[in-house]
C-alpha cells in the first residue's frame, strides 16, 4: 500500500477463537441475532436446538470465552455436498474486524473435510452488506458466485422481502 492510500482494516488485532457451538451458546446466539436488528430472529429455543442438532455445520467466534459472532448452517438433505448458511451475525461491538468472513472460511474448510464443495445462502435484496460478504468469500476461495430468485415476497405471510439464493460453487470444467 502506498503512503497515500488508507486502510479500512482494523488497526488492532483481536484474539478471536473459532469453534463449534454447544447448547450453552444458544442464549447468547439468540441475543446477538436479536441485537442485530437485521436478522429474522427465531425463538430462543431454536438457537439452543440448532447448537444441539447442527454443531458440525455451524460456528461460533468468541473473545475471552464469550461468543461475539456465529454462523448457523446445515447440509442440504437433497444435496449433502452443499452447506446451506442460515444466519451470520456478529455483535455490533466487533463488526469491522472481518469476523464474519473468517467464520465462513473456517466453517467451509471444516465442511469440506466431510465432502462439502459448495455454500449457499439466501439474502434479501436490501442486504447489501451480506451480498458483499459472500461475494468476497467466493472471490477469496476462487468460487463462482451466482444468484437466482428463490422466494417471492408473496411466499411470506408478513411484510417480508423476497429472498434470493446466492451460490458459491466451484467452476465445472467444460467437456
Amino acid at each position: 500500500m502506498s503512503p497515500s492510500q488508507t486502510s479500512t482494516a482494523p488497526t488492532t488485532a483481536l484474539a478471536v477463537d473459532y469453534r463449534q457451538p454447544n447448547t450453552d451458546d444458544g442464549a447468547r446466539l439468540w441475543e446477538i441475532a436479536s441485537d442485530s436488528q437485521v436478522l429474522d430472529v427465531n425463538s430462543s429455543y431454536s438457537y439452543v436446538l440448532w447448537c444441539h442438532d447442527f454443531p458440525t455445520t455451524s460456528i461460533v467466534a468468541e473473545i475471552d470465552g464469550t461468543p461475539v459472532g456465529f454462523v448457523t448452517g446445515y447440509r442440504r438433505p437433497s444435496d449433502p455436498s452443499t452447506l446451506m448458511v442460515w444466519q451470520v451475525a456478529v455483535d455490533d461491538t466487533y463488526r469491522g474486524h472481518r469476523i464474519a468472513a473468517t467464520m465462513l472460511h473456517h466453517l467451509f474448510d471444516r465442511a469440506q473435510r466431510s465432502g462439502v464443495v459448495a455454500m449457499h445462502t439466501t439474502i434479501s435484496p436490501d442486504n447489501v452488506a451480506s451480498q458483499r460478504l459472500f461475494a468476497s468469500v467466493a472471490q477469496a476461495r476462487g468460487l463462482r458466485f451466482d444468484r437466482r430468485d428463490l422466494f417471492d415476497a408473496g411466499a411470506f405471510p408478513d411484510a417480508h422481502e423476497p429472498e434470493h439464493l446466492y451460490m458459491l460453487e466451484p467452476d465445472i470444467p467444460e467437456i
